[in-house]
């Protein structure tokens, strides 16, 4: 397939089955797990923006918890999940929901309103324990789930992770690109990283090898679709 079709605009997500369970590959980079109606997004990285400012006075454009938590509301309404799971690394630091606006705030209220919404701890945001609403966890096990934001060393049967911020490349004809993306061999899978101000990093890096000794598929997230492309047909960068 040409590489400007994989591009096509056809708005179809993918579905796969992670240790046994049935799992769909939003194209917003979310998981929606049907049988729990639980959505699961990783990496949000809100007020990151914001962190930049006070930490360093670097000045990047201030819309990025805006822009993240509008791309949330749409994968909720498409969903209508019952739960919903930040898979850590929400904020990129503990402070960042004191410099969170107000309409933002208001956002994640009611996005929260009449949900069970669980915060799992990252590495940048463990220290935030309260005033974002919902609850706040290490790790959720749903079914023969596990969901948490880093991923184990060793074989993990049916873990859910993030914090690498997954992307796959593909070059073909002299072109490339290079897209977010799920990472899966049916055992266990790693997120994209949901946020709009996060960086990715290519699955060919050694990070992934001891996750996926046997080799995996990356789901990158098209235009309009995702496609399933295997790891020896992917780029380095």
């Amino acid at each position: 397939m040409a590489l400007g079709q994989r591009l096509e605009k056809t708005q179809k997500p993918a579905g796969l089955t992670l240790a046994g369970e049935d799992a769909v590959l939003d194209l917003s980079g979310a998981l929606w797990l049907p049988a729990h109606r639980t959505l699961v997004v990783s990496d949000l990285h809100l007020e990151k923006g914001s962190a930049y400012a006070a930490r360093s006075g670097q000045f990047l454009p201030p819309y990025d918890t805006r822009e993240t938590l509008a791309n949330l509301h749409e994968a909720v309404l498409r969903h209508d999940p019952a739960r919903v799971v930040a898979l850590g690394d929400s904020f990129h630091d503990a402070r960042g929901p004191e410099r969170m606006e107000p309409g933002d705030r208001a956002m994640v209220a009611a996005l929260q309103e009449g949900r069970d919404w669980v915060w799992i701890a990252g590495n940048h945001d463990a220290a935030v324990q309260e005033g974002v609403g919902g609850r706040y966890a290490d790790t959720l096990t749903l079914g023969a789930l596990t969901l948490r934001h880093e991923p184990v060393p060793g074989a993990a049967p049916g873990e859910v992770a993030g914090h690498l911020h997954p992307c796959g490349k593909v070059a073909m004809r002299g072109r490339a690109v290079r897209r977010r993306c799920f990472v899966s061999d049916g055992a266990r899978l790693v997120m994209p990283a949901f946020g709009a101000f996060t960086g990715g990093l290519n699955v060919r890096d050694k990070a992934f090898d001891p996750l996926f000794p046997e080799g995996f598929t990356a789901h990158l997230l098209g235009d309009g679709r995702v496609f399933a492309i295997g790891r020896q047909m992917l780029a380095r960068d």
